[in-house]
Parts: structure tokens; sequence; C-alpha cells
């Protein structure tokens, strides 16, 4: 008569750990003010000549909504999510320098005009937290100061 073979020890698995819920970043918000109507802003950030002469890298955008765009020689790159003429400029948008992981961000430009000037808001949300300062100081010295002196020249 055969042994009988004893049933074969069930493996203890350890519980799942959940995984801590992200952080939400808070996104950056900037308002901004310049001496020139909201059309001129508009075409100064989106034509890609224009782009690339104020900021002093090349640029690319198709300029239609779900059309790709390139800024600082492809440093940045995303698609144009909506664009409401002189109004409104929604992208998905991310740099060289964001994790592969990290899903793209979403730059959110609104223009409004008075009098021949413009405010500029400002919504950039979904940057990697340790990045966040960086662009957000980024936003000032490569793009508003330099489209301001653009405007001026």
């Amino acid at each position: 008569m055969a042994a009988k073979k004893k049933p074969a020890p069930k493996k203890k698995v350890a519980p799942k750990k959940k995984a801590a819920p992200k952080k939400k970043v808070a996104p950056i918000v900037q308002e901004v003010f310049f001496e020139a109507p909201p059309s001129v802003i508009y075409r100064a950030y989106l034509d890609p000549k224009q782009h690339a002469e104020f900021t002093g890298a090349g640029a690319k955008n198709s300029g239609v909504v779900g059309g790709t765009f390139e800024a600082w020689d492809g440093y940045i790159t995303g698609t144009n999510e909506e664009l409401v003429e002189n109004a409104r400029i929604v992208q998905s948008w991310r740099t060289t320098e964001f994790p592969d992981e990290h899903p793209d961000s979403r730059l959110e430009l609104l223009l409004d005009g008075t009098n021949g000037q413009t405010r500029l808001r400002v919504i950039h949300s979904g940057v990697p937290e340790d990045q966040r300062s960086d662009y957000e100081q980024g936003w000032h010295d490569h793009y508003w100061e330099r489209l301001r002196a653009y405007l001026t020249r």
C-alpha cells in the first residue's frame, strides 16, 4: 500500500500593499500683462516663426486642434487641444526632462484684452513635482520677459 501523499502546504502570500495616493501638485498659475492686443500675443505664441524669434530657439506648430507643436528645438513637445482665436490656447505639454512614465502636463493660456493691452492668465497643471519651481520661473525668464522685449523692438 502506497503512502498517502500529503497536500503541499499553501504558500503564504503577503497582502498587497496599496500604492500611496499620488500627491496632487498645485498648478502653476501666473498672470502677466502685455502692451499689445490679444491677437498679437496669440499669433506670437502659435506662429512658429514668431515663436522662434522671441524665444531664440526653433519652433514648429501645426496651428490646428489635434496638431502637434515643438518649441525650444524639440525640448518642449505636445498637441494643440483647443484653440479659440485670440482668446484661448490649450495644449498637452511636456519637456524632454519629464520622466517617461509621467503623463503630459496641461497648459492653458487665457487671453483677455482691453484698450490694446492683454492680460494673459497661465494655468500649467500636471508638471512633475520636483520640476515645478523650475517651470514656474522658466515661464517668466524664457517666455514672458522675452515676449515683452520682442513686442517692444
